[in-house]
């Protein structure tokens, strides 16, 4: 204060012993300097700032893919004849557009997934069929989508109970088909490769002391590429260690 006490009316003392308390509480929270003019200087201040993580709003405010469920129409399960299911679909999707039935049969989709095979002692990855012989297909069902879908070259019928079709539950369905961002088109599902054998699966011996014996799998090892197989010598099961080349499904 620039003022003696002399000069102040009760008043003015008033306020000033309340401006004095009020810069007191202040100063307790942060550090100021008052100069001779009454201005105050901000030296050290505590500020409580909440960091925002922009790519977790981003993710938040990104929509969430549309699951294949959710699309118009419902899914269900055709059959037809094995080895010609990419012929069947080429088939349905030309009577769909000749016939102009896009509103009402929307998609065909023939579902695929990852194998590991062993070919000449090495891994690769290729592509199979998840049901040979059956087309998945994304309509609406009415008389003139199943007059069409039935009697498309290459399809036998519909899969399901008595003479109506039966459409695929939500967990078959997103189980069957990758769920895609929303405008991308249904693909099937692609995680990680399975491999061509299985744990109690049996197999035939190709080659070897053993050609011609079959027997079950009790032990894969994917690393050196071998099975263990229970094979039946003498009327007793012995495990015997083979290369994956030497066994073939039955």
């Amino acid at each position: 204060m620039t003022m003696n006490d002399e000069s102040l009316n009760p008043t003015d003392l008033e306020d000033a012993v309340a401006s004095d308390v009020i810069v007191e509480e202040l100063a307790e929270e942060i550090d100021v300097i008052v100069d001779e003019a009454g201005e105050i200087e901000v030296i050290d201040a505590e500020i409580d700032v909440e960091v925002i993580d922009t790519d977790e709003l981003l993710e938040q405010a990104r929509p969430r893919p549309q699951s294949p469920f959710d699309r118009p129409g419902r899914w269900y399960v055709v059959h037809t004849q094995s080895g010609y299911e990419k012929k069947v679909k080429q088939n349905l999707e030309a009577r769909t557009q000749s016939m102009s039935m896009e509103d009402s049969i929307h998609e065909c989709v023939i579902p695929m997934e990852d194998v590991v095979e062993f070919k000449n002692g090495k891994k690769q990855v290729v592509q199979k069929k998840v049901f040979p012989g059956y087309l998945l297909v994304r309509c609406d069902m009415t008389d003139d989508s199943w007059y069409v879908i039935r009697n498309t070259p290459g399809i036998t019928g519909f899969v399901g109970q008595g003479a109506k079709p039966s459409p695929l539950p939500r967990r078959d369905v997103e189980n069957f088909l990758t769920v895609k961002e929303e405008g991308d088109e249904v693909s099937t599902k692609r995680g990680k490769p399975r491999l061509e054998y299985e744990e109690g699966e049996t197999v035939r011996v190709k080659e070897g002391p053993f050609a011609d014996f079959s027997g079950e799998i009790v032990e894969i090892n994917e690393d050196q590429l071998k099975v263990k197989v229970l094979v039946n010598i003498f009327g007793r099961e012995t495990p015997v260690e083979l290369e994956f080349s030497q066994v073939a499904k039955l």
